[in-house]
């Protein structure tokens, strides 16, 4: 199974976890709370932070934003979708600027992409690998622009059945795409935990041999370290600096205390997994001396007497005859006298 490698880590089966911070539009379009959102990412021990690459001409069409559909509020004093979508789009100068304060702290910085000159913007950019975004599983002109880019590329599945994958990943394959990471992923705001199904995580593992990560929406930290305990390589969450701040994915998102969490929890996850190869190491074989059990007399028993299985308990430590082992001495006879509760040595017997 071929691993990514982003930023110079490598990701993929026996790989620590890779925490992506999903920053998304949760900048609302304030720069200096973007720069926030970057330094708390850093901080909360995050590998990368992830933006969404469109702005109001590539997303939405002109039919739509005179529907006034509206993503999160219908209060009809909020924003219309247009403003919403103008107001949170990151410009070209924007993602210079973005790049730069990533590199500058040294966190991975890449986006989801799309259309075509975003992709040559986030080319421009040299960002190490490209998010596909869950909606665009079925945008097989943007995959095959995408894939020409030969950077790794990490394809959101949310929304899209098992065929659709197949389809998508036979055109980034033929269009020469880099390495592929697979996200499981459930495309609900919030995902109640039991839509999750984060056995799928094993599915897409067995039916496309690619590395699978996990693309959380669930409230909180617990199923994304459940997700790394059944194998996800990569895990992204949206990121906040507070989720009672207006915009489309606050409410639903990781705030620093719970990345941190996510971190420093899911690396202690993959630790843990350690091997499948069942061993008792050094430290527990020596536990085993002060915590099993040897022989002892229940009597006190002459020498020359025969030992029976009834003449005997066994006891801490664990360093002598142990319990498993009665059938070697039963119907032995005694080499010296033995007094009640003394230990038994195989040097006792004939």
């Amino acid at each position: 199974m071929e691993k990514l490698n982003i930023g110079g880590k490598p990701i993929g089966a026996g790989e620590p976890p890779y925490i992506v911070a999903e920053i998304g539009a949760n900048h609302n379009g304030d720069m200096k709370l973007c720069q926030r959102l970057i330094e708390a990412a850093k901080d909360s021990g995050a590998d990368a932070v992830k933006f969404q690459s469109w702005s109001k001409e590539s997303l939405i069409s002109r039919a739509e934003y005179a529907r006034n559909t509206r993503y999160v509020s219908h209060d009809k004093k909020a924003p219309s979708l247009e403003e919403a979508v103008e107001q949170y789009q990151l410009t070209p100068r924007q993602h210079r600027d973005v790049a730069a304060y990533c590199h500058e702290l040294r966190i991975d910085f890449f986006s989801s992409c799309f259309s075509p000159d975003e992709v040559d913007l986030l080319e421009s950019l040299d960002v190490p690998a490209y998010m596909i975004a869950s909606m665009d599983v079925n945008h097989l002109p943007l995959l095959e622009y995408v894939a020409k880019t030969a950077k790794p590329i990490i394809l959101s599945t949310g929304l899209a059945t098992l065929g659709e994958i197949e389809t998508a990943l036979s055109v980034l394959q033929r269009a020469g795409s880099g390495p592929v990471l697979l996200l499981h992923c459930v495309s609900l705001y919030p995902s109640p935990p039991e839509i999750v199904h984060l056995n799928n995580i094993g599915t897409l593992q067995r039916a496309f041999g690619l590395p699978v990560g996990y693309s959380d929406h669930t409230i909180g930290s617990a199923i994304p370290l459940a997700a790394i305990a059944l194998g996800a390589c990569m895990i992204e969450k949206h990121f906040t600096l507070d989720k009672k701040l207006d915009g489309w994915d606050h409410a639903v998102s990781a705030d620093p205390a719970e990345l941190r969490l996510i971190v420093e929890g899911g690396r202690d996850v993959f630790a843990a997994l350690g091997s499948t190869v069942r061993t008792v190491s050094e430290a527990q074989l020596e536990k085993r001396k002060a915590f099993r059990r040897r022989m002892v007399a229940r009597r006190s028993i002459a020498k020359g007497e025969v030992l029976r299985p009834q003449d005997v308990d066994f006891k801490r430590p664990g360093t002598g005859i142990g319990p498993d082992e009665i059938s070697y001495v039963a119907g032995r006879v005694l080499t010296r006298d033995i007094e009640a509760e003394q230990e038994l040595e195989w040097t006792d017997f004939i």
